[in-house]
């Protein structure tokens, strides 16, 4: 690389760590192109993108018929607030309730405000249609979860970088382990101020942490046994990521990865984001069936950009393409190659422990302390090999390409992954 190309993507680098926030640590390069399961830097260095912007870009960078979709409904109308009507937002509405088959969807742009809205939702049915005395509902979560950086959603975090200096926290809370039905079954038989229980089908953004066989089915049968709210956060796993339409399908028996029919487990209530709009705009959904989401009523909740013109328009084609090019059947398929070939090389290997994940939703285990920089180092040799990825909880390292790759593609990612942690055994 000449001296001229290191500047330009050091001169980005600088632009941002002078006038942006430092709220995050991006790896070290400059992205300025994608396409498909591809980026590009500002050097024109080619990578393979295998964390897909944490799962928003399923249906692969820049999709023709996405960004089509997006440009010409940009050209007519954008906004109009809710105060009016769109000719967009029924269409987008009904296409998405039927897709994943619940009655209402509250619409909203980002994950952390459609988690903020789950919890609205749930804490007013349990006023209003479960009885709970004002201001006593409590909402059980996971240990370890992410469901964004609100001050409420910190609140009932126990990240320490998340939460230090933002208090004082919201209460409401109750935290048991992830993947602990006993704990679940407890507070549920013992406390009747119980609104809901809010669940990551996969902990993700703790290292791609897979439930135990059964332990969605069995927590719904719970919920529904002591009336309780079954909310699930499927903004990262959702839309086709583990090879389903949704994780919480788990391992049910449909004929179709859509899940048109049952699933073996059906949220209450069903906070989508991310995907929905593959990457390409702000997107985000929360689905419910009416005896739930008819506790909206106008004034409760709201957004001027929620079910604007363009997001309806991009999220009907970035569902429609997740159907049309069958990615969850694909997702499944890729993804037990990716954990069959690593798994391979682990069993001999120094450095990798062990890979897990579902569909294309995968995290490799390094031998090293959660303290170390050794994933991280890791990372940075992907990224000179062409490909990105990154670590999470120090020694962790998730890979999420987009759902558009093809084996060829995915066997080459295999070979760059394996030839650079032999670069560290």
């Amino acid at each position: 690389m000449s001296v001229l190309e290191q500047t330009a993507s050091q001169k980005a680098i600088e632009l941002e760590n002078k006038y942006g926030a430092h709220n995050y640590h991006p790896l070290p390069v400059v992205l300025n192109r994608g396409e498909g399961v591809h980026v590009w830097d500002v050097d024109g260095k080619k990578y393979y993108d295998f964390l897909s912007a944490y799962s928003a870009v399923n249906q692969g960078h820049c999709h023709p018929k996405i960004v089509d979709a997006m440009n010409e409904q940009a050209k007519t109308l954008t906004l109009t607030s809710r105060a009016f009507h769109n000719d967009m937002l029924g269409k987008y509405e009904k296409f998405a309730c039927e897709f994943f088959n619940y009655d209402k969807l509250l619409p909203m742009n980002t994950g952390a405000e459609a988690v903020e809205t789950a919890l609205k939702i749930c804490r007013k049915w349990a006023y209003e249609k479960k009885g709970i005395d004002e201001n006593e509902a409590e909402i059980i979560v996971c240990e370890n979860n992410f469901h964004g950086r609100t001050t409420t959603i910190i609140s009932f975090s126990n990240d320490p970088v998340a939460r230090k200096h933002f208090g004082p926290y919201t209460k409401g809370f109750i935290k048991i382990e992830y993947d602990n039905i006993e704990q679940l079954q407890q507070h549920l038989e013992s406390n009747k101020n119980i609104a809901g229980f809010l669940v990551e089908p996969i902990q993700g953004e703790a290292g791609v942490f897979v439930p135990s066989e059964g332990y969605l089915k069995k927590a719904k049968a719970l919920c529904e046994k002591h009336n309780v709210l079954f909310i699930a956060d499927e903004v990262q796993t959702g839309i086709a990521r583990t090879g389903r339409l949704l994780a919480t399908c788990g391992d049910c028996s449909c004929p179709e990865k859509n899940c048109s029919g049952t699933p073996d487990v059906k949220a209450d209530i069903l906070i989508l984001g991310k995907a929905m709009s593959g990457g390409a705009y702000p997107v985000s959904a929360v689905l419910a069936n009416d005896n739930v989401m008819s506790v909206i009523k106008p004034g409760t909740h709201g957004s001027t950009f929620g079910g604007n013109p363009v997001a309806a328009a991009v999220a009907i084609a970035a569902l429609s393409v997740v159907r049309d090019e069958n990615l969850a059947e694909n997702a499944e398929r890729l993804g037990k190659i990716f954990r069959s070939e690593l798994n391979k090389y682990i069993e001999t290997s120094n450095i990798a422990k062990s890979v897990r994940g579902k569909g294309l939703l995968n995290a490799v285990l390094i031998n090293d302390s959660e303290d170390s920089d050794t994933a991280w180092n890791i990372c940075l040799k992907l990224r000179d090999n062409g490909l990105l990825a990154k670590p999470t909880h120090g020694n962790i390292i998730r890979f999420a390409p987009p759902l558009v790759m093809n084996e060829e593609q995915l066997r080459d990612c295999v070979s760059i992954i394996i030839k650079t942690l032999k670069e560290f055994e």
